[in-house]
Order: structure tokens, then sequence, then C-alpha cells
């Protein structure tokens, strides 16, 4: 099995009566996934694609998605997953980019794609969402799988473009396949009684390998919410009884921020797992509180498919750490001229192993700078302990370097979140004449809640050392965050109070 959408023919053939996708009252067991796939794989054929073609996806979290999803593979082209969110401009750089042929989309979303469309000269393919299963049930099915290599490129996604313009990373059929069965077999123990929650976008690596290729690769149901709210999640998860909850540090401070379930509201979650950025220690304690589940915390990237470390269930845990490297993935830190570093040294990660990608998209050079002796060079700066537990310690961009000496914005955020008074915090660099660079706070508080900057900044001070602590504290009603709720430092605009 080297095409990636074998997995949804295999499983359609264990568990075809099972559920296999569930949007509210939209209920697609595996039979009628599969079937919805072929056919709309025999659409996508009739128009001319063939394999190596890229097909691009501009769709929310809805039950055309993962069909869509695996009719482009099944033909043997290349998906390229695109946020919904995208204006025009930005979704004609992905498709002159990508050279993508075609793009397939709902038609709340055919106006944006219909301007990129034309602008890049590529076709588009507009299927009603909430009407799907009737509008192609008169296509005949493209029957079987177009044979793919195992590293024939299965999926670009394109990174947020922190750096520059975004790049698309190439993830192979391999790749993402054996990041789905490490997560069904290793990571997160699935089974066919499995209900997972898809609140995580799908045309991210995480919600896509986590969620949907792990639950189908497991047999197991996937629960779509199309925009994440923390009262409706509470909802699906009550509703669908979701075992596994995936979700972003901020799905799980805007869950506990609306209220957490009491006595027999609890969902039936037997495991959370958080990534895309670090979950805080607080947090983390906090949850398992209130939701009477283990969180287990892991690391990856686009580029890695994208798990590279976790807590694995079936060993002990560390809270504020990304755990162990997964099966068949390496870790190592090195200096900034990369050589290695020991135990309890910061470093840069470098990883190698069958999650990580073959390269970016038609850019070279950004493919030798990102790898080096086949280790690719993520820029997260982490510690690893003697028992070869990793923890991340930041971004090496993000690090501030106040008077000659480095501050990591996290351990300063995990002092933040101890305060009983905030609800979400960044910790980001100014620049500052005296210093180079000074350290600001911007936090959002608690409902109800009140305190001052001076209060925030003593309660940080008694904590860490006296160069580390915020001297520009400042309040916001919301932080700027991505599409998957990860908050974005490089769009947080400091106003400098006069430093105390």
């Amino acid at each position: 099995m080297t095409n990636l959408a074998s997995l949804l023919v295999s499983s359609a053939r264990a568990h075809g009566e099972r559920t296999a996708v569930r949007q509210d009252g939209t209920v697609l067991t595996y039979a009628a996934l599969e079937d919805a796939s072929a056919r709309l794989a025999g659409l996508l054929h009739a128009d001319g694609v063939r394999p190596g073609d890229r097909v691009a996806l501009v769709l929310p979290n809805v039950a055309l998605f993962p069909v869509a999803y695996y009719a482009v593979l099944r033909v043997g082209a290349v998906a390229v997953p695109m946020n919904p969110l995208l204006k025009a401009r930005e979704m004609a750089f992905v498709l002159r980019d990508s050279g993508a042929r075609t793009v397939l989309t709902a038609p709340p979303l055919a106006d944006e794609v219909a301007g990129a469309a034309a602008e890049t000269g590529a076709g588009s393919l507009i299927v009603e969402a909430s009407a799907f299963d009737t509008l192609l049930g008169g296509i005949p099915p493209l029957h079987g799988v177009a044979e793919r290599a195992a590293a024939d490129t299965a999926v670009i996604l394109y990174t947020s473009g922190t750096t520059g313009t975004p790049k698309g990373a190439e993830l192979t059929h391999h790749n993402l396949l054996s990041n789905a069965v490490t997560c069904v077999e290793t990571l997160f123990e699935l089974g066919p009684d499995d209900v997972l929650f898809g609140g995580l976008p799908l045309f991210h690596a995480f919600g896509q390998t986590c969620a949907m290729n792990a639950a189908v690769a497991a047999g197991a149901a996937l629960t779509l919410l199309p925009r994440f709210d923390p009262q409706q999640a509470l909802e699906i998860l009550r509703r669908d009884g979701v075992t596994v909850f995936l979700g972003v540090p901020t799905m799980y401070t805007a869950l506990l921020n609306s209220g957490a379930p009491d006595g027999d509201g609890l969902p039936l979650v037997r495991l959370a797992v958080s990534g895309g950025s670090a979950l805080p220690v607080e947090v983390l304690h906090t949850f398992e509180r209130a939701f009477g589940t283990v969180v287990l915390e892991g690391y990856g990237l686009s580029e890695t498919a994208p798990v590279a470390s976790f807590n694995h269930p079936d060993r002990p845990r560390r809270p504020g750490s990304i755990g162990l490297p997964v099966r068949g993935v390496e870790l190592k830190l090195v200096a900034a001229d990369r050589t290695p570093v020991g135990p309890g040294e910061v470093g840069e990660i470098a990883i190698r192993g069958d999650n990580v990608m073959k390269g970016y998209w038609n850019r070279p050079e950004a493919t030798a700078e990102a790898f080096q002796d086949g280790w690719f060079h993520t820029g997260d700066l982490a510690r690893v302990d003697e028992d070869g537990f990793y923890s991340i310690v930041d971004r090496s961009k993000d690090l501030i370097i106040r008077g000659g000496y480095n501050v990591y914005p996290r351990e300063i955020e995990e002092v933040l979140y101890e305060h009983p008074a905030v609800a979400e915090a960044a910790v980001v660099g100014v620049p500052d004449e005296h210093h180079g660079e000074e350290v600001a706070a911007v936090i959002v508080l608690r409902e109800g809640e009140r305190t001052t900057a001076d209060l925030i900044r003593e309660h940080v001070r008694r904590r860490v050392a006296a160069y580390k602590y915020p001297r520009i504290v400042t309040f916001t009603d919301q932080l700027p965050k991505g599409a998957t709720g990860k908050i974005l430092k490089r769009e947080i605009v400091v106003e400098q109070p006069a430093a105390t």
C-alpha cells in the first residue's frame, strides 16, 4: 500500500457500515465515503486530472473535505489544501506557486476562488458541500487507486510564511502513511470504536494527519466542527461521544474559560492531545482536573507530516515536555554552528526519519538551507534531559536578547499563566535603545477579572531572574491567531508605556 488513499479503501472493506465522518446531521459511513471519493475521482479524471497534477482544495471542515482529499489522491494527483479564509490574492500566490491545474471548492467560497483561478489560469470545480452525495450520485466511480511510489509527493502544505512568502512542504505518501499509522498504533492507540474530535483545520498538518488520516487508518469516526467555538465543541464532545480530543493550546484555554463541564456533563474523553505550540503546564493541569482526562503533548511541523515527538501513553509523561521521538524518527540538538549540544543545554532541534518532507516545492535554495547531512533543521530551540525527554524553549526567531542575556518567551509565559487573572499571554521583544530589546507581555484577562501592570510585573519578578521579567505589560481584548488557533506573535503591536 503506497497510495495514501488506500487507507480509505481498506477501512471501507473492513468497516463499511461504521460511521466515518459526521458533520452535525450529515453522517457518512465508510462505504459511503469511499463511494463518494471514487465518484469525485471519476469527475476529476473526466476533467483531465492525471497523476502528478496539483489540485487545490479550498474547503472548511465539512464532510466534503475528506471526500475531495482522498479523491485527489485516488487519481494519483497531489492535494494542495488551502486555508478557506484566504482572499483571492493570497490564493493566487499558492495556485501560481504550486502550478495547480484546478481548484475544488464549495459555493460560499466560489467568488474568492474564481478571482484567484482567473488570475492564474487554473480551472475550478464547485461542489455543493451540503448535497455533494446527491450531486455525485450520477457520476461513474473511478474504481481502484492510482499506483504511486512511496517517495512520490502526495500533499503540498504551504507554511505560514513567518519568514517571508509561504513555502510548499512536499509530503510524500510514505511520510503521511507512516505518521498516521504511528498515531494509531503507538501514540493514540486508536480502534474502530473511537470518535475523534475534528475541530483542527483539515488543511493543516495536525488536523489532516492526527485527526482525519489517523481516524481513517483506524476505522474510527471523525466528528467535524467547521470553525472552532468552545460551546459548540462541548456540545459535540457530549453529543457524539468523543473519546479523543485534539487541539492547540488556545482551544484548551477557550474551553476552560467558557466554563468547564461538571458532574454527569463530563464528556467521555479518554485522551486529549495538544500540539501546534507549547501548552502552558498550568493550563494542562487545570484542564485535566476539569475534564477528568489525561493530556499528552507532542511536537511537530508541517515539514514533518507533522508528529516528531510525543509523550507516549505507555510511558511516564513529563508535563511541559514534548516527550520522546516517535517511531521511525530521530531528534538531536545542535548549536548555531550545527555542532551537537549536550543534555541540559539549549540547542536547535534537528529531525530525520520517515516523517520528514522531501523538500520545499521548487525551492532548492530553501531546501538546501533547511537540510544538512539528511537532518532537517527546524529553527526551534529545546533542551533534552538525561532520559531523552525534549522540552521546547522557544522559536529561535522569538528569542529575546536583553542586555546580552537570553530571555525565552515561553518561560515567562508559563509564569504569567500561573496568575489567576490571566486567560492568555504572549511575550515578545521590542526594540530598546539601552538594552537592545526589552521584554513585553501582552495579556488577555479572564472574564470578570481585574489586575494592573504593576501587579503582573511583580508576580513575574518574584519568580524569575531580574533581567527576565517584563518591564512592559499591556492588556488587550484578544490576541491575533492563525487558522489553527496559534497565537501569531509577529502580528502583535506593543504600545510602549514608560518602563518601570
